[in-house]
């Protein structure tokens, strides 16, 4: 499942912001295929493109979670004989495999940790997290790059307030 998890943020993460200008890492169909199977999957990238801006829409708040349901229509519970009794299998054409794969880990995080998945705080950024600490507290993509810039403004916007108020008085 984690592996799932570590792949949906990923993919989630493909359209990341370069100085002001969103990039989008899967643009080229090249470049998404070879990105596709580095990671086992030979789903066309056009699929790739199209669950992953629905899952970010939906996680930013934009669309409703109805908007992933065309992403699971071929998906089905398939009861399965064996030496113990009878248990369920996922079974998903090939073609649907990849994102409705993607459907399902998120679907997984929203009811085994809702909230977890989350777009970074910091507002400049179109990147997500997935927050595993125990006490639900991280708001930034990446404390390298996110955290530290937000941090350093922060105490750059109270140390400019501080020297204002002095030079007021």
């Amino acid at each position: 499942m984690r592996e799932d998890e570590d792949l949906l943020l990923e993919l989630l993460n493909t359209t990341p912001v370069s100085g002001t200008v969103e990039v989008d890492e899967l643009a080229d169909d090249e470049v998404a295929s070879a990105w596709l199977a580095e990671r086992g999957s030979h789903t066309m990238p056009s699929a790739a493109r199209a669950v992953r801006a629905a899952i970010q829409d939906v996680v930013r708040g934009v669309s409703a979670p109805s908007a992933l349901e065309p992403f699971l229509n071929d998906v089905r519970s398939v009861p399965v004989v064996d030496g113990g009794g009878v248990r369920w299998e996922t079974a998903i054409p090939p073609e649907a495999a990849f994102a409705s794969r993607m459907v399902l880990t998120w679907g997984d995080l929203q009811s085994r940790r809702p909230g977890r998945l989350r777009p970074c705080a910091n507002p400049e950024c179109r990147r997500f997290l997935i927050d595993r600490s125990r006490a639900n507290t991280a708001q930034w993509c990446s404390m390298a790059l996110c955290g530290n810039r937000m941090k350093a403004r922060r105490h750059y916007e109270r140390s400019r307030g501080s020297s204002a108020e002095g030079l007021a008085l």
